[in-house]
């Protein structure tokens, strides 16, 4: 076993989610006797010269032992408790005996494709290990990684998406359900780690890496069916003057959505974090970012901190925007086909990659169940409307490309960074409102739904304070719970249609002379005077409160 190979990290990935980075263009699952959800701690190389053995939560790859030359890896990892391993097959007659040795074994076994390169198995693994932080196997980097982010990419540009660094070596990919639309560019550069030789000086003749060393536009490359390369976008990843990778997306079987460029932009700004923090120059920088960040939305930092640490002008304009969704198994996309599981990291990277298209300096971070957006340094004279249009680009795109009817908020415009805390609020009480009211708009600003915010708060207050409540009300919902009555429901329908007894009876599909009975017996129990305007406003407000018990 390589020392140097293994780096000690508290971090952990279930084998699920590697197999999801990796795909099925590098290795394949031959055996997994404790499934897929055993846990990943550390990746490691296994030299033939190396004595077998390996560390609990490992995964081990199993260089130059091929074939049954990697029993006695199997039988050392599944002695050791290693979580998988990793060999090349020199044939197809070998599964079968090796997935029998795993299984006895208890380990898991992946079978490396012949074309693929163990280095580029190792430094994908290590990297997948370290954007997941400690906790939970499987969970992503608060930020996200840059496999989310590919994925996340792709979604929105309707295209297949790798990630690359300054030296053009793979970063990160998305995933491809049709293994037809990846050309033979992508094949090749997935499994051999950088983009092909002969390729990559034709991109030199034409100019592309000139552009990208010189410009953050978008640049198109067109088709070469003669070269078996389809269309394609890519756009740098910097960080100030300095290029440190570059996002490709190709076309595949349809075409490249309308907005692919603005996305390709926004994702861009948010890889550049993820290769900062990858190269560990900013590690700490990053940390402090989100303190600061964190401490500035709940008023218990000051302004200048944030604004000093990242160079902006804490007096221009600012706005904070929220957004909440629920639980995404729960809806459907437009096609009708069920929402797949999402994590945070998925619909924070969605926001991260749009906001970012639009505001260069716009900061996102999550504090649950939440997104929040800050928006520094706006330009004086921007509106309420255009950061509405922003929100509403961005629960669009959640809804069409994730199946996820995200609710989007804008917080106030205040004069500077000091007021953000004022603007986060804002957009915390029109979310509140959102979720409580019935509010069908999936984008607001307190203007588009004052009367709703206000009555939310007044319901929040009725229902934290029961001395305020007036317990004839309390007597009839519970004279209703007894006895499985509507008489509650009646009332506050017949007082929400402004006293029309037809209107009323229609709403609840009953005859208006059976309302009127209701409304009488309602008095008769309640001593309820519903001619008394205080009365009726008090009934309307404390029957709008959710049930409890």
């Amino acid at each position: 076993m390589d020392p140097a190979a293994v780096s000690p990290t508290a971090a952990r990935i279930g084998l699920r989610q590697l197999l999801m980075v990796l795909g099925d263009s590098l290795v394949e699952v031959q055996a997994a006797p404790a499934g897929l959800d055993v846990e990943i701690r550390e990746v490691s190389l296994l030299d033939p010269e190396d004595p077998p053995t390996a560390q609990p939560g490992e995964l081990v790859l199993v260089i130059g032992a091929r074939g049954r030359a990697a029993f006695p890896a199997l039988r050392a990892a599944g002695r050791d408790g290693a979580a998988a391993v990793v060999v090349k097959l020199d044939g197809p007659g070998q599964a079968a005996a090796l997935s029998e040795a795993a299984a006895e074994a208890g380990v898991a076994l992946l079978s490396l494709r012949s074309e693929a390169r163990w280095e580029q198995v190792h430094a994908l693994a290590r990297a997948a290990l370290d954007d997941a932080p400690p906790g939970e196997p499987g969970m992503g980097a608060e930020e996200g990684d840059l496999f989310s982010l590919a994925q996340t990419t792709a979604i929105l540009t309707s295209g297949i998406v790798s990630i690359e660094d300054a030296a053009n070596r793979v970063l990160a990919y998305s995933r491809t359900t049709d293994s037809d639309e990846a050309d033979d560019l992508r094949r090749r550069s997935i499994l051999g780690w950088q983009g092909p030789e002969g390729y990559l000086a034709k991109l030199r003749e034409w100019g592309v890496f000139q552009h990208l060393h010189s410009s953050d536009e978008v640049i198109g490359i067109d088709s070469h069916p003669e070269l078996g390369i389809r269309r394609r976008l890519a756009v740098a990843i910097r960080s100030g003057d300095r290029q440190l990778g570059t996002i490709w997306v190709q076309e595949g079987s349809i075409p490249l959505s309308e907005r692919s460029s603005q996305a390709l932009l926004g994702a861009a700004r948010v890889a550049a974090l993820h290769l900062v923090r990858r190269r560990r120059e900013l590690s700490d920088d990053v940390t402090l970012t989100r303190t600061l960040l964190a401490g500035l939305l709940d008023g218990s930092t000051g302004p200048q901190p944030l604004a000093t640490h990242l160079g902006f002008d804490a007096t221009r304009p600012a706005a904070v925007l929220g957004f909440s969704y629920g639980t995404p198994e729960a809806y459907e996309t437009a096609e009708g086909v069920a929402a797949p599981e999402l994590t945070h990291s998925e619909v924070t990277n969605l926001v991260s990659v749009h906001i970012a298209a639009r505001h260069r300096s716009a900061l996102v971070t999550q504090v649950d169940p939440r997104i929040y957006v800050l928006l520094p340094q706006l330009p004086r004279g921007i509106d309420t409307d255009t950061l509405r249009g922003w929100t509403q680009e961005i629960t669009d795109a959640a809804r069409r490309h994730l199946g996820l009817p995200l609710s989007g908020s804008v917080g106030c415009l205040v004069p500077g960074l000091g007021d953000v805390p004022e603007s986060r609020r804002e957009a915390d009480r029109i979310l509140d409102a959102m979720a409580s009211a019935g509010v069908t708009v999936a984008v607001a600003a307190l203007p588009d739904i004052q009367a709703e915010v206000l009555v939310s708060e007044i319901l929040a207050l009725l229902s934290a304070r029961p001395e305020i409540r007036d317990p004839r009300l309390t007597a009839l919902l519970t004279h209703d719970s007894r006895h499985q009555g509507r008489l509650a429901e009646t009332l506050l329908t017949y007082l929400n249609s402004f006293g029309d007894i037809r209107a009323a009876a229609a709403q609840l599909h009953v005859h208006p002379n059976t309302l009127r009975y209701r409304l009488r017996r309602a008095e008769q129990l309640t001593g309820l005077d519903l001619s008394r305007p205080d009365q009726r406003l008090l009934a309307m407000l404390q029957l709008r409160l959710p049930p409890t018990g």
